[in-house]
């Protein structure tokens, strides 16, 4: 007899045990292994959380190279059936071969579940009939359990799933994710109903009202936000390192609808526009929310609430400040339509600034946030769980990118932005505005604004002093670039690999077809022809969903928490004449009582760290086993620790700290 060394080891993560019986099949090239019970001294303790077991399992011959291994679990009599989270088996053969297979996944029925050994095979490659099957089999029943579905015509297609309970248990939260965000989602609003406010649809009488429920919950940049956020030169810093970094362009040429003259902007004649416009200044910034425009607000509290389209001047000065020089509210030149100055007295320059930061509000989460990072990666999630089986390098990759994607979002249909959501029920854009929003958002989507490089380029952004996002987002994005490189070359030695993978090719169509609706004018590729292709696609995908992410979710409440600084909503028009508002007018502009307090704790809880964070590049299940990615793996550790050290210490140096995209601080997915 032959006797075949099987390990098997269970995750160390909460509710991964099982007590009941595991039985395992090898399978190899030249034959298979009876169906074994694995049982050994450990007894029930086997396959506990964080377990390592090892069995013997016998065999006539030599089962030659193994292929896969079946497992499959049953119920003790009178015990019930439960879930077990296996994270790997490794498996040493009489000739001393070493085998792994990856697994981490749930293994909650008594059916036989089919696993490859771990080396990574392009579908091409495969070919073993045994392994064949099993992919084909893999595939059907993915393509079975994650099925497309149409939330609202014009947006991206997400996951088919009634709530987030009905979503297959290899992509819910882990136990810990769960219980932990059910309890700040609970605690952030109870903490201020027990104040009486968020059922109070009253208005606001003066800041210091504010100021006492802002004071529940602080952080160190919320403290600055509250202390600065009046200051012109803070309004034009948020630009560019707030959570909407994605807006500002360099202006080259005033736009029609936006008249504004040297009088206006430079009465004692220091500058001109024309001057500060030319190519070898370019100190001249354009913000332009013109995909607001003309969307219907919504009524709140049975009050209209007021969402405008403003265009925004910015002029760096001398001393590489971003300072806002001209703010019109609508987008069509009118009388009634006054273009604002810094020079106007205070009341009606701020309220001009307060309608633009509700519009980059919903400009922020709506666009930016929502469609561009939370959407797409779903498209992305989905696709590789219906088109890449585990054994795909593909699939290797980018797995930990999916993260808790599905469950998140589901989460945020059920909760955000269904017809009782936070978001509907209490933002100037939720319901009917929201939906023309996305719609909109979407057709502006290029290929080249989801790619760092190529979008701040476009933006003329390459030089602007104290862009900080721009700057850890390019090395971030190099990283990573460099990363995928390495990984996907090593499988991919030639353009003809790439076209002849068919299941590399669905990929990309289903990404094309579901998250961009087969619109082929925005660059995105409905195919893949190169490695080069291939490795900048993957690149995107993984920045998206970590980086990306990371930039435009980590700092809402350090932004939005001081409410006047990103009012969610506004009870009143703007003003049609100068020199009529007030600090009443202001107050009477802020959204009420209940909608601040609804604001503040979502934005708390999107803002907020799970204790079971996965840091970008940090890979805690091991899929892949071959020796050359798990160096690579290594290599990008390193260079994300380096970056990490360069921000920190770039941040010791700074008034306002860029903490968003030190890789210490950002997911590998979209998982918030």
């Amino acid at each position: 007899m032959l006797d075949y060394e099987v390990t098997v080891f269970t995750a160390n993560r909460a509710t991964a045990s099982t007590f009941n019986n595991v039985f395992i099949k090898l399978i190899g090239s030249s034959g298979e292994s009876e169906r074994k019970w694995l049982w050994n001294f450990k007894g029930a303790s086997a396959f506990v959380r964080g377990a390592v077991a090892c069995f013997k399992v016998s065999c006539c011959t030599s089962l030659g190279k193994l292929v896969l291994i079946e497992l499959d679990k049953q119920p003790l009599l009178l015990f019930p059936e439960d879930s077990w989270f296996p994270a790997k088996v490794e498996i040493k053969s009489p000739e001393g071969a070493c085998y792994t297979f990856p697994i981490y996944r749930w293994i909650n029925d008594n059916k036989v579940h089919r696993f490859r050994e771990g080396t990574a095979l392009k579908g091409f490659e495969d070919k073993h009939h045994l392994g064949r099957n099993s992919r084909e089999q893999e595939l059907k029943e993915r393509q079975e359990d994650y099925c497309w579905d149409v939330y609202l015509e014009g947006i991206p297609h997400c996951l088919k799933a009634d709530d987030p309970l009905s979503l297959p248990y290899e992509v819910r939260f882990s136990f810990t994710k769960q219980t932990e965000f059910l309890f700040t989602a609970k605690a952030g609003l109870t903490e201020l109903k027990l104040k009486g406010l968020a059922e109070c649809k009253m208005g606001w009488t003066d800041l210091d009202a504010i100021n006492r429920v802002f004071c529940c919950k602080q952080t160190d940049m919320s403290d600055y936000v509250q202390q600065h956020w009046k200051d012109d030169d803070f309004f034009g810093y948020q630009f560019l390192n707030g959570v909407n970094p994605m807006l500002i362009r360099r202006c080259t040429v005033l736009p029609d609808n936006f008249p504004v003259t040297d009088n206006m902007v430079f009465p004692d004649s220091q500058f001109s526009l024309a001057e500060e416009m030319e190519v070898t200044k370019g100190n001249i910034f354009l913000c332009d929310y013109k995909q607001m425009d003309g969307v219907k607000a919504s009524t709140i509290n049975d009050k209209q609430q007021y969402l405008m389209a403003p265009l925004v001047l910015l002029h760096k000065t001398p001393d590489d400040k971003l300072m806002p020089i001209a703010i019109q509210l609508k987008q069509k030149p009118a009388e009634d339509n006054p273009i604002f100055l810094p020079s106007d007295s205070e009341y009606d320059w701020l309220l001009a600034k307060i309608f633009v930061r509700s519009a980059d509000f919903n400009e922020h989460q709506l666009n930016v946030h929502l469609l561009r990072t939370h959407l797409l990666a779903e498209v992305f999630a989905v696709s590789l769980l219906r088109n890449v089986p585990m054994v795909h390098p593909l699939y290797k990759l980018l797995i930990p990118h999916t993260r808790y994607t599905l469950q998140i979002n589901s989460l945020a249909r059920k909760t955000l932005i269904s017809e009782e959501g936070v978001f509907t029920k209490f933002s100037a854009s939720g319901g009917d505005g929201m939906i023309t929003i996305l719609r909109r958002s979407l057709t502006s989507v290029t290929y080249s604004s989801l790619c760092v490089p190529e979008d701040i380029a476009e933006r003329g952004l390459k030089d602007i002093p104290n862009f900080y996002y721009r700057d850890d987002g390019l090395r971030l994005w190099n990283i990573i670039n460099r990363f995928v490189c390495g990984v996907l070359s090593h499988y991919y030695k030639s353009d003809h690999e790439v076209k002849q993978d068919s299941e590399l090719q669905q990929w990309i169509l289903d990404i094309f077809e579901h998250g961009f609706l087969s619109h082929p004018c925005r660059g995105i590729p409905q195919k893949l022809n190169t490695v080069d292709e291939l490795i900048k696609f993957v690149t995107m995908v993984i920045f998206t969903g970590s980086a990306q992410h990371a930039a435009v979710n980590t700092g809402q409440y350090d932004y939005g928490g001081w409410m006047p600084n990103t009012p969610i909503s506004l009870k009143l028009p703007p003003p049609t004449k100068k020199g009529e508002a007030t600090e009443e007018t202001m107050l009477k502009t802020l959204p009420d009582v209940n909608v601040t307090v609804q604001g503040m704790a979502t934005m708390w809880l999107l803002s907020q760290q799970s204790s079971d964070f996965v840091p970008l590049g940090q890979y805690p299940e091991e899929h892949f086993s071959e020796e050359t990615p798990r160096q690579m793996i290594k290599k990008f550790q390193k260079e994300l620790k380096e970056l990490s050290a360069a921000i920190k210490q770039r941040n010791k140096e700074l008034k306002v700290p860029y903490t968003y995209m030190d890789p210490e601080e950002v997911e590998n997915s979209v998982a918030i």
